[in-house]
């Protein structure tokens, strides 16, 4: 897994959000821009976490910030995921894995004793010029906005 660091050009990537609407990395050229990746939609911990970020997204927009969730999710399920909790931010349905490869987020884990692949919880904070400026890897989904605004 070669995950991108701190000082890395994001490449430009293309997935359709929950709507079935085409979203680039180029769409957000001037923006800055947080890329959180999280295993699937409407599991406990990954829930906590999107809903965290849409609770503060009125803060991390005066911060300056756009919002941007992935998952390898089919469309449906992240339109469901988008839905049932109103989030205001898009979700990629990266099924492909264009975006999570792109980042480098997809590896080995282990859970409850099995080890498998699958995507990583991290986070990415890309400045206006499309460069990493920040990587959370370790995300606490309860205060994930307050560990992007610190």
């Amino acid at each position: 897994m070669k995950t991108l660091k701190e000082g890395d050009k994001v490449p430009n990537f293309s997935a359709t959000d929950q709507d079935g609407n085409t979203i680039s990395l180029s769409d957000y050229a001037g923006k800055k821009l947080v890329v959180f990746f999280y295993p699937a939609a409407n599991t406990p911990t990954c829930t906590v976490e999107a809903c965290n970020l849409g609770e503060n997204y009125d803060a991390l927009q005066k911060a300056g910030y756009e919002i941007l969730g992935v998952s390898k999710d089919t469309q449906r399920k992240q339109k469901n995921f988008q839905q049932k909790y109103n989030f205001p931010y898009p979700l990629l349905a990266d099924v492909d894995l264009e975006v999570i490869n792109a980042f480098g987020v997809w590896g080995p884990k282990k859970f409850m004793g099995r080890e498998f692949d699958g995507i990583h919880r991290i986070t990415f904070l890309v400045n206006e010029q499309g460069i990493v400026d920040r990587v959370i890897d370790k995300v606490k989904s309860k205060e994930h906005a307050a560990q992007i605004l610190a």
